[in-house]
């Protein structure tokens, strides 16, 4: 096959999209199919384009044997919400217009979704290349925009519901990180296969890390002695990290209990100045870092932070961050309901609490500070839950089977839509 995978976020960038669409897009070069990456200026989750990318306007370059084709975007650190709008649909055109004279003919384009832009971007350049159209949705957009106060007109809710369906009915094939996601779509396409293709976890990458506990202890940012709760991710509107900060504050006496972040976003401002405005001491904030460091940072924290505001679109989330600290075999403090609830609860790897309870959370650290033997345990079944279910191999090589039959038009069977367990 000729698959060209379109996407907004891409690696050297960091996340949980980067990474599952590098993993594939290796997965089929090794297969033996030709992969393009069309993609924009590395800026994500700082709002600045990377210098080596600056004052250009179209890179190709060769990324792991994979044609990337980048392209530039209008971004800043702080976007309101019509920049936003522009922001994502500054990739949108410039990537419809690179794909006519970078990109030859395709077989088939999966398109990332979010943004909206980017799907339509994607099912133009699938028309002009002569290829089937497949889309994957790792976040309801216009739902997570409402939920979370960034699209309140209705008539712009309207036309995004509208975008979305189009897309949908359009699609031969849609993809989704949740059973949540799946279902949605499901009632709105019901003729168009829809199959739950998550979020995995690369068990060699994992493995490898164990060496590094030790060093990364004792040289790293992680001071030695000390019992780490961590957290790496986005510092956005989605993570209850608010809630963070104040269990903090309530353990600020505990002297060996640190709390440590890693990551950037809109809100990491927000919430450095509300610890130094609080005294707050024991907790600390990183730059974000590169993927091939976060295992060897995942086993240096004594427990993983997984931390989502109480919203019903986040019943529906898996974050990736959840599946990659199950891998480092590190005990989970969740923050959430829904999917990410049950992923924790049927693994027996971590402590489950409603989010936005900062007097629970800090009762939970302490659980497990003075609990040794039942870190390792929730460590130890978290590691072998993750790496029967969610082993991004077998994702891949199914979502390899469901591309091949999209191209040769054989039917995909509603049973063939769900991952084995």
């Amino acid at each position: 096959m000729r698959v060209l995978i379109l996407t907004q976020y891409y690696p050297p960038e960091i996340g949980a999209a980067q990474n599952r669409l590098s993993r594939l897009a290796r997965y089929l070069k090794d297969a033996g199919h030709t992969v393009t990456v069309l993609t924009a200026f590395p800026n994500y989750p700082t709002g600045s384009i990377r210098e080596d990318y600056k004052n250009r306007l179209v890179v190709k370059e060769v990324r792991e044997g994979i044609t990337v084709i980048r392209t530039w975007l209008y971004t800043r650190q702080a976007l309101q919400f019509v920049e936003r709008l522009v922001h994502y649909l500054s990739f949108s055109i410039l990537a419809c217009v690179v794909s006519l004279v970078k990109i030859s003919r395709q077989d088939i384009v999966i398109a990332e979704c979010p943004s909206l832009f980017t799907g339509i971007a994607g099912w133009l350049i699938s028309k002009f290349k002569r290829a089937k159209f497949a889309l994957n949705v790792s976040d309801l957009w216009t739902d997570s925009a409402v939920d979370l106060g960034m699209l309140k007109n209705r008539v712009l809710i309207a036309m995004a519901l509208r975008a979305e369906k189009f897309l949908y009915e359009h699609a031969y094939l849609i993809t989704g990180q949740t059973q949540g996601i799946v279902s949605a779509i499901r009632t709105r396409a019901p003729h168009i296969p829809v199959a739950l293709i998550t979020n995995g976890v690369d068990q060699e990458f994992f493995t490898k890390a164990e060496a590094l506990l030790v060093g990364e202890r004792k040289n790293g940012e992680v001071q030695s002695g000390k019992f780490i709760i961590g957290y790496a991710g986005l510092h956005g509107l989605a993570q209850d990290l608010e809630t963070v900060v104040e269990a903090a504050r309530l353990l600020r006496n505990d002297g060996c209990i640190e709390f440590v972040l890693y990551g950037d976003g809109p809100k990491k401002e927000k919430l450095i100045r509300l610890s130094r405005e609080a005294g707050i001491q024991n907790i600390f904030f990183f730059p974000p870092q590169p993927a091939e460091r976060m295992p060897e940072i995942f086993a240096s924290f004594d427990v993983m932070l997984v931390p989502l505001k109480n919203l019903p679109i986040f019943k529906g989330a898996i974050p990736s961050k959840l599946l990659e600290a199950m891998a480092a075999a590190v005990p989970i403090l969740l923050l959430a309901e829904g999917e990410a609830k049950n992923i924790v609860q049927q693994a027996e790897c971590g402590i489950v609490l409603m989010p936005e309870k900062p007097e629970l959370l800090a009762e939970a650290v302490r659980e497990l500070y003075h609990n040794d033997s039942s870190r390792k345990r929730l460590g130890r079944n978290g590691q072998q839950y993750v790496y029967q279910h969610y082993n991004c191999q077998r994702i891949n090589k199914r979502f390899e089977g469901l591309l091949t039959k999209v191209l040769h038009g054989e039917r995909i069977n509603i049973t063939e839509t769900s991952i084995p367990s």
